[in-house]
């Protein structure tokens, strides 16, 4: 499944930079692209395990900047 989501609260490219790194080593994310000009996040993952992988991004936002949120 793939799908896209709006990252309010990022504010740098090299923000964005981190965030993909961080969230592309994540288990079962198959990739991850996140553009800071569009403040976007592509992410794609087995249909099966999306939900728990879309927790374990949103955790990892948190962590690196409790800020940043995803707009679904």
């Amino acid at each position: 499944m793939k799908q896209t989501f709006k990252v309010n609260g990022l504010d740098c490219a090299n923000c964005a930079a981190r965030l993909e790194k961080a969230i592309n080593k994540l288990p079962d994310v198959d990739v991850a692209v996140v553009s800071f000009a569009t403040e976007k996040l592509m992410l794609e993952a087995a249909d099966d395990k999306f939900d728990a992988v879309l927790a374990n991004v949103e955790a990892t936002m948190k962590e690196l900047e409790p800020d940043w949120t995803l707009v679904k």
